[in-house]
């Protein structure tokens, strides 16, 4: 059977279309507001298993942050309103450590307190 392309030359398609439209902009995170960098957690708001169906783009470590601070029940009662979670103060002290921190930054938060 006969080669598609020469395994010799170089192949027409490889080379980028120079005229190809730019990715969009990463979109920013429903919690801190900083951009979103290589990853993009889609997080449910209110958790799906209390009804949650709408997801929000969030970076890992805020996603972290909010999994390891409060309870699903807690979740569920703020919803969409990220402002209400910015008035707690485990939140705001961590939005004000991670503001200048890079988009990609990650780092182990700890574990969840049993209550």
């Amino acid at each position: 059977m006969a080669r598609k392309y020469s395994k010799h030359g170089p192949r027409e398609d490889i080379f980028e279309d120079e005229d190809a439209p730019e990715a969009p902009p990463p979109p920013d995170c429903w919690l801190c507001g900083r951009p979103c960098g290589e990853t993009v957690i889609w997080h449910h708001p209110v958790p799906k298993s209390r009804g949650g169906r709408d997801t929000v783009p969030m970076h890992p470590i805020c996603q972290n942050m909010l999994i390891t601070t409060f309870t699903n029940s807690e979740l569920q009662r703020y919803g969409l309103d990220a402002d209400l979670l910015k008035l707690d103060p485990r939140i705001e002290k961590f939005l004000g450590w991670v503001a200048n921190k890079d988009p990609d930054f990650n780092a182990a938060l700890g574990k969840k307190k049993q209550r």
